[in-house]
């Protein structure tokens, strides 16, 4: 746990200074809690993207809390910030049984390409046999990036040319996966179509194929967000959970935000766990999801 805080304080310096360093200001402006710190509290949750009304929740949590203690001292803050917004979230390790096929959906950007070969050695490193699906036919070099990261980290790829039948490569993987005993296959999927019904089809396509071609399989279905995107990402999560069971959030580019409360909103308000954040480029650079890290890291 130390080394994982230490990477993440270092990972997510952007969102623990929207949050920190702006609760440490207010907490040398005020001598004592009144109304006035817990509105601009307020709003300092909602500039991290955790949204109006989560924030407002966590307040009021805080200001309960503060009167059950019966004390003024600005000093207990950071400590009952944090447990609060631990409150919000939990840890779900995601216990992938084999053999699995994991799909990875979004939208175009989030980073699906690059966590589809991240996850592949977070599995290899566990000792599975791994293997890789390039479905995203009809973005352009969406292969020949996936291809480059599978030779990255070692594994292979079954993928087919540009502009074919995605449902048809994730059929071919599907067989190639049996015949070698693989444990895992991990699906990267078209993040656009031609339009939301043509995608959404699609998607229930490589399903039917999956139940038709591995019925023993367990499924993981991972939707992929971009922590950039901060609230705009949760009408995603909404979009992609009408459609495919959605067995938990991967959440990329958590480095280059201080949106990462976005985090919290997506946990609360889809009730869909957090399985991996994604902190860098690097590929030790996606982590399993731990609440009590992240919220230690940025408070």
């Amino acid at each position: 746990m130390p080394s994982l805080i230490k990477k993440l304080k270092e990972k997510l310096a952007k969102t623990h200074h929207a949050i920190s360093s702006r609760v440490d200001d207010l907490l040398k402006y005020y001598k004592e809690i009144d109304d006035d710190f817990f509105e601009e509290l307020e709003e300092v949750l909602i500039a991290s993207d955790m949204g109006m009304d989560l924030s407002l929740e966590i307040v009021e949590s805080v200001k309960k809390r503060i009167s059950e203690k019966k004390t003024g001292d600005v000093g207990v803050i950071h400590g009952i910030l944090r447990t609060e917004i631990i409150s919000k979230m939990d840890t779900h390790k995601q216990e992938v049984a084999t053999p699995a096929v994991i799909l990875l959906v979004g939208v175009n950007g989030t980073g699906k390409t690059t966590t589809a070969a991240k996850l592949a050695a977070l599995h290899k490193a566990e000792g599975k046999k791994v293997m890789l699906c390039a479905a995203d036919t009809f973005r352009a070099a969406a292969i020949d990036q996936l291809q480059l990261w599978a030779d990255r980290v070692n594994v292979e790829l079954i993928a087919q040319g540009e502009g074919a039948d995605p449902a048809a490569v994730v059929h071919d993987a599907i067989g190639a996966a049996k015949a070698r005993s693989a444990d895992v296959l991990i699906c990267d999927t078209a993040g656009r179509l031609h339009n939301k019904k043509n995608l959404m089809n699609e998607l229930e396509k490589i399903n039917r194929i999956i139940n038709t071609q591995w019925p023993d399989a367990h499924r993981y279905v991972y939707l992929v967000i971009d922590a950039t995107t901060g609230q705009n990402a949760l009408m995603q999560v909404k979009l992609f959970s009408q459609t495919c069971d959605v067995s938990g959030i991967v959440v990329t580019k958590l480095d280059g935000t201080a949106k990462g409360g976005a985090i919290v909103a997506a946990r609360k308000m889809t009730g869909l766990p957090v399985v991996y954040i994604g902190v860098g480029e690097g590929v030790d650079d996606l982590l399993e999801f731990d609440a009590e890290a992240f919220a230690t890291a940025i408070i």
